[in-house]
């Protein structure tokens, strides 16, 4: 595997970061120091890690200490993490928040009215 094809990789997860995170930043190592939070702390590890290699990768005598199969495992679990989050609408998602606040304030008010009239003996 070349530093070019490494490289590569790391862009790759940096992209899927800034498509399905809405994470900016220039390389990799920037979108993890500033969105690495949404990540589960496996994903971030290993994220982190495919990072590391990647900068190590620039250096060709470096290059031939970097692990083959763990630079794979580490693309492998990000890539599987961030192509199988569904992003959805925002639009859509902010109409449900809209909708489950007005349903639960109906069902508050009708509760407080019934509580009422079980009060005053109506019911």
């Amino acid at each position: 595997m070349s530093a070019v094809t490494i490289q590569q990789m790391a862009d790759r997860i940096a992209g899927l970061m800034e498509e399905r995170l809405h994470i900016r930043g220039k390389g990799l190592s920037q979108k993890l120091r500033r969105g690495g939070r949404l990540l589960p702390r496996r994903v971030r590890l290993q994220a982190q890690e495919l990072a590391d290699m990647a900068q190590k990768a620039q250096n060709p005598k470096l290059l031939a200490q970097i692990d083959q199969a763990r630079v794979a495992t580490c693309y492998d679990t990000c890539l599987r993490h961030l192509s199988a989050r569904q992003g959805g609408s925002p639009l859509l998602h902010a109409l449900v928040r809209v909708a489950a606040t007005v349903t639960l304030g109906f069902l508050m008010v009708g509760g407080i009215v019934l509580l009422v009239y079980k009060l005053q003996g109506r019911i």
